[in-house]
This record gives C-alpha cells, sequence and structure tokens, in this order.
C-alpha cells in the first residue's frame, strides 16, 4: 500500500496553486496604468484579462489533458518556466501589443496549477483525497482572492512593472522547486495526442457527474465573478468612497471564506457530498441576498457587503472541491482531462457572469446586478433537485469513463 501524501508536500502544492492562478488576475485592477504606459485604447484594454483568460480556457482543453499522457512533473516544469518569461515579457512591455501577447501566454503557463491539482489527488490515498484536494484548492483559491488587492497595493508603492516582475522571478523560482521536490508520476495511458484531445467530448457526452459538477459550478463561479467585477466599482462609488487601499482590505477580509475547502473535503470523504452541495448553493443564493437587505446605514450596509463577500467565498471554496472530489473519484488514468473540462466549463460561468454584471450595473443599477447574482447558483439549485430527487449522483459516481 502506498504511503499517504505528506503534510508538507499538501502545503507546497497548495502554496504552489495559489501562486499560478494568481498571475490571472495581477492585470484586473492595473488595466489603466498598463494602458496608458503601453499605449491601449480604452477599447482595447479591455483585451488585457479577456486574453489572459482565453489563454488559461486554450490551456485547460489543449494543456492539462497531457497531465494524462506525459509525465507531470516535466509538464508542470516547462509550462511555469512559459508562465514565467510571458511575466517577465509583460513587464518589460512597452507596446500594447506586446503586452496582449504577453496576457496570451500568461493564461497559457498558468494552467500548470491545475495539473497540479489532479496530481495532489493521485498522492493521496482514496480515503483522505478530499481533504487533501480541499487543502490544495484553498491555496488556489487564496491566490485567486490575494492576487487583485497585493498587485494594488504594490503599484501603488511602486509600479504595474514591479507586480509582473516579482510574479516572474517567483514563479520560476517555483519551477525549479516543484522539479526538485515533486515525484515523478508517469500516465498509463498511451494514446497519441490527437486521439487524447478527441475524447474530451466523449467524456463529457459519457459522464453524467462531470456534466453536473461543472453546471453546478458554473453558476456559482459566474455569481463569484460578478459579485467581484461590480463590487470594487461600488465600493468606490457613493455612498462607500473606499480608496484602493480600502478595496484591497475588503477583499482580503473576505479571504477568509477560502476556510471551507478543507471543511467540504472532509465532508465529502464522509460521503455527504449531495447535502453538501445545496448548502452550498444556498449560500450562494443568501450572500446576494444579504446586500440587498442593506439598511441605509453606510457602516452597517458596508458589514453586509462583507458578509457576502465572505459567504460567497465560502460557498464557491466548498463547492469546487465537492466537485473535484466527484470527478476525481472516476479514475485516476482520466483525471487531468476531466479536470481541465471542468474548469473549462465553469470558467465560461465566470467570463458570463463578469460581462453580464457590468451590462446590469451599468444599465440597470446596482439592485438588478445583485438580482442577476441571486439568480445564478439559483438555477444551479434548480439543477440540484433532479439529482437529489432522481438519485443520479450514485449512478454517475459508480461510473468510469473511458480512458
Amino acid at each position: 500500500m502506498k504511503h499517504d501524501i505528506s503534510r508538507g508536500m499538501v502545503w507546497l502544492l497548495a502554496t504552489a496553486c495559489g501562486l499560478i492562478v494568481a498571475s490571472l488576475y495581477y492585470a484586473q485592477t492595473l488595466v489603466g496604468p498598463i494602458s496608458a504606459a503601453t499605449g491601449l485604447s480604452l477599447q482595447a484594454a479591455g483585451l488585457i484579462v479577456t486574453l489572459t483568460q482565453a489563454g488559461y480556457a486554450l490551456g485547460l482543453l489543449f494543456i492539462v489533458p497531457l497531465g494524462d499522457l506525459v509525465e507531470n512533473r516535466r509538464l508542470v516544469f516547462i509550462a511555469l518556466l512559459a508562465a514565467a518569461a510571458a511575466l517577465a515579457l509583460a513587464a518589460a512591455s512597452h507596446s500594447g501589443a506586446l503586452f496582449l501577447a504577453a496576457s496570451l501566454g500568461i493564461g497559457l503557463g498558468s494552467v500548470a496549477a491545475q495539473v497540479l491539482v489532479p496530481f495532489a489527488a493521485h498522492l493521496a490515498h482514496e480515503a483522505t483525497r478530499g481533504a487533501t484536494v480541499g487543502k490544495v484548492v484553498s491555496g488556489l483559491l487564496l491566490g485567486i482572492m490575494l492576487a487583485r488587492p497585493a498587485a494594488s497595493l504594490i503599484a501603488d508603492h511602486g509600479s504595474w512593472r514591479l507586480v509582473f516582475g516579482i510574479a516572474a522571478v517567483l514563479v520560476a523560482g517555483l519551477a525549479f522547486l516543484l522539479r526538485a521536490t515533486l515525484p515523478q508520476r508517469v500516465p498509463n495511458a498511451a494514446l497519441p495526442y490527437g486521439r487524447l484531445i478527441g475524447s474530451l467530448w466523449q467524456l463529457l457526452r459519457d459522464t453524467p457527474v462531470l456534466r453536473r459538477r461543472a453546471a453546478y459550478h458554473a453558476g456559482l463561479f459566474g455569481a463569484f465573478s460578478l459579485f467581484w467585477t461590480v463590487a470594487p466599482l461600488m465600493l468606490a462609488d457613493a455612498p462607500f468612497h473606499l480608496s484602493q487601499s480600502g478595496i484591497a482590505l475588503f477583499a482580503i477580509v473576505g479571504m477568509a471564506g477560502a476556510i471551507a475547502s478543507p471543511i467540504a473535503g472532509r465532508l465529502a470523504d464522509a460521503g455527504h457530498t449531495l447535502p453538501a452541495t445545496a448548502a452550498a448553493l444556498l449560500l450562494g443564493v443568501a450572500s446576494f441576498a444579504l446586500p440587498l437587505l442593506a439598511p441605509v446605514s453606510r457602516t452597517a450596509s458596508l458589514a453586509l457587503l462583507v458578509l457576502a463577500s465572505i459567504a460567497l467565498d465560502m460557498a464557491v471554496a466548498a463547492n469546487l472541491v465537492l466537485g473535484q472530489r466527484a470527478i476525481f473519484n472516476l479514475g485516476a488514468e482520466v483525471r487531468s482531462r476531466l479536470n481541465g473540462i471542468y474548469f473549462a466549463l465553469f470558467f465560461s460561468g465566470g467570463a458570463f457572469g463578469s460581462a453580464v454584471g457590468g451590462w446590469m450595473l451599468a444599465t440597470h443599477g446596482w439592485r438588478a446586478a445583485l438580482l442577476t447574482g441571486m439568480a445564478l447558483p439559483t438555477l444551479a439549485l434548480l439543477y440540484w433537485i433532479g439529482e437529489a430527487v432522481g438519485g443520479e449522483a450514485a449512478t454517475s459516481s459508480a461510473q468510469q469513463p473511458e480512458a
């Protein structure tokens, strides 16, 4: 019997995932100064975030599946070196075209995090797999939540170039650290690359639990992206009038929600995935109800908004782990492909949420944006009722997709 993953390795993988995915979010609060420095027009500035996310989506579909085909440690090392090079290029960019190319490269290289999460699941025992994945995903979510305030604070005291320069050094160092410490993992699959990519559709078609878990999290992650798109705009405006540092502090407080990841992992290990999923979705709905009930008082309204951010982050953290625990149970030989499909689908929900949230805020106001955010996990919860009533969870969890 193999040894269970060590605590030190779990924390290394959690830290690595957080540091890697943070690279996707640094630019979101720095679009203004980056555009001014590189000559990007206001219309083209949105491409900075769009191309980073597009690169990540492409990597999820065409790079992450390689985790089922090639030696994982080498794949992570190469992807991280590519990400570090793209971050360094971003820091040195003086033209808009060059920065946009770097943004695409940052997204592509950052998918190394989604090779590491299935890697952690592979190293863990079956009985502790959920808890292990939960701890690693905690690090990933902390990276997402810390990236924006960290970028704002560093840029306030230095420059946006310093943000990307520091990130390039950290990611390059991480590449060599992981190459020195990770064990080798050579998958058993012998598929050619074309057939490997072609199998993604077959896995999605033949794996009901994957479709369900992706739908649940698309609703929650869409709500999460909507909230973190519109909330900073509202906090900077009346009645709050928070500074960039104040908004950064608000985001940092919201990170408390990441504590839900290991709790959700332990619940999944104990066989409580179905009710825990309902709890996460209900918490997502409630997180948008809180600010809708906000009184006239500025202080009370801000307190409710803080509670809403913590509740929403808890819901997203818990549901992400529940989903990954469910799909990682379907077979080691397809874990990387399942993980790539899962993330690609719910990131599409996130892109939709941020786009519709900004539009609703601009055209219909804050309350309309909150109601839209509430609708996304509500739809996911209605879909969950079909699983609870029909008992699909038990049958789909037992399926073993063909490699």
